[in-house]
């Protein structure tokens, strides 16, 4: 007798439930195809937004490389808690006012009622989060930005081994898609090492704390990679990526108030009452907001192209936070030309193993994977299977038409004033830091990352109306 095949394996453990309830419109009594004909039928859904991913993470790239550049303020008397608690406090407003503004409160809380199961996940990913990017700040306090940025980039490789496991990821794949994976991994730990051991003989201001710089570094690394799990599990769930946001802010912000009441004086930490950090506050809320953009094109690239594919891409934040490092702040001015060749030439290195990595397009037996693990959600959490996979494919109808009708409430213009509001307090507030910055350079990126976003953001619209 013939071994079943996966995917009839799946809709085995499916049996239990009524076929109408993971099919909708589609189910077999409408249609009277079996659950494995539907799997079949429907494989090509995730290979339409291949090239819209693949912006998204480019994107990703852009705006999280000039997200980390406020961070610097840590050599202004900051501590790397108070630097992480603003930037927090930025990255909260920022994510409950975008998804405000293109999809209104009505349909983001609709959309959260019907996943309830992902809302603990959302937030144990948001404290994972918080507890990274205060890892960050120390890295960058110790080794330089430059240095910094490609260290923690070895997420990839975590999320890369999570979406194997877990979601089927590389299932299946081609050979030749398996050693674009694999070299890519290699090219990027080859490239981390090559920039740790710049660091660790470049001499220069870093020297001294560069262990300490690279394993916080790396600490980042593990947590900003298992961090990809709930994203995942929340797409092929059917989630938005703008409703997963907004509870997952929830946990960052938490976690970070957390660090700063148990790890920097409580409640008379400095940053709850020295005057002298309110000139500051605007620059790293306007880091925590560039952060949101540049997430969010990153949560749109995990959703379309997966973990394995999409954070190497976003990865190519590295690159920018070069870019902003080294002609922005002049971290690589007084370096020798080894140390700078040995810095450009691992950076090179790491953005070629991520190119590699991303380049490697699904197949169609790694799509039947993917189509596997989706059917499996539906059975586990009696989700419609017909709207999960319109939803992963971008095209899902509204979570509730009564929700459409109703149009945005008079909050949704309260919360986004407010947002505006703060801004412009801390705006009128902010004084220029006291750090050596190359003005020209600045307005030049300030170009790119205003293009990036206008034709990725429209591009989605058009797409996807940001589905």
């Amino acid at each position: 007798m013939d071994r079943p095949s996966q995917a009839e394996a799946v809709a085995e453990e499916c049996a239990p439930i009524p076929p109408e309830m993971i099919l909708g419109n589609e189910g077999i009594s409408a249609t009277g195809m079996s659950t494995t004909a539907i799997i079949t039928k429907k494989r090509g859904i995730f290979t339409s937004k291949h090239g819209l991913g693949v912006a998204c993470g480019l994107a990703a790239g852009v705006w999280l490389g000039a997200a980390e550049a406020p961070t610097k303020l840590v050599n202004s008397g900051l501590s790397p808690f108070a630097i992480s608690l603003c930037m927090v406090a930025g990255v909260f407003t920022a994510r409950w006012t975008l998804p405000t503004l293109l999809k209104g409160t009505r349909s983001v809380f609709a959309e959260l009622n019907q996943s309830r199961h992902l809302l603990l996940t959302a937030v144990l990913a948001g404290m994972l989060w918080a507890v990274a990017n205060t890892l960050t700040v120390f890295a960058i306090r110790d080794v330089g930005l430059t240095i910094a940025f490609p260290l923690w980039n070895t997420n990839s490789l975590v999320g890369i081994l999570w979406g194997r496991l877990l979601f089927g990821e590389l299932k299946g794949a081609s050979g030749r898609n398996v050693a674009k994976v694999v070299l890519g991994a290699l090219a990027i730990v080859a490239a981390a090492v090559m920039l740790g051991f710049a660091t660790l003989h470049g001499g220069g201001p870093h020297a001294a704390h560069a262990v300490r710089g690279i394993l916080a570094a790396a600490g980042a690394s593990l947590l900003w990679g298992t961090m990809y799990i709930p994203y995942r599990k929340a797409y092929i769930s059917g989630m938005n990526p703008l409703s997963f946001v907004t509870v997952f802010t929830v946990g960052e912000l938490g976690m970070v108030t957390v660090l700063v009441l148990a790890l920097d004086g409580g409640t008379k930490a400095a940053i709850f009452h020295s005057p002298e950090t309110l000139h500051m506050l605007f620059w790293l809320f306007l880091g925590g907001f560039a952060w949101v953009i540049g997430d969010i094109f990153q949560q749109y690239a995990t959703k379309y192209l997966g973990i394995g594919r999409g954070i190497p891409l976003s990865n190519t934040n590295q690159l920018w936070g070069l870019v902003w490092g080294a002609l922005v702040f002049g971290e690589l001015a007084h370096a020798d030309a080894s140390h700078r060749l040995l810095v450009v030439t691992g950076s090179l290195v790491m953005i070629a193993g991520a190119l590699a990595v991303s380049t490697a397009i699904a197949t169609e037996r790694e799509n039947s994977s993917m189509n596997e693990a989706l059917l499996r959600e539906c059975c586990r959490y009696q989700l419609n299977y017909d709207r999960i996979k319109q939803s992963y494919a971008g095209v899902e109808p509204e979570v509730n038409p009564e929700v459409a009708k109703e149009g945005r409430g008079w909050w949704d213009y309260a919360i986004i004033a407010a947002a505006v509001t703060v801004f412009v307090f801390l705006g009128v507030h902010a004084r220029p830091p006291a750090l050596s910055m190359n003005m020209a350079w600045v307005w030049a990126l300030v170009v790119v990352l205003a293009a990036t976003a206008s034709a990725c953001g429209w591009a989605l619209w058009k797409s996807t109306r940001f589905r």
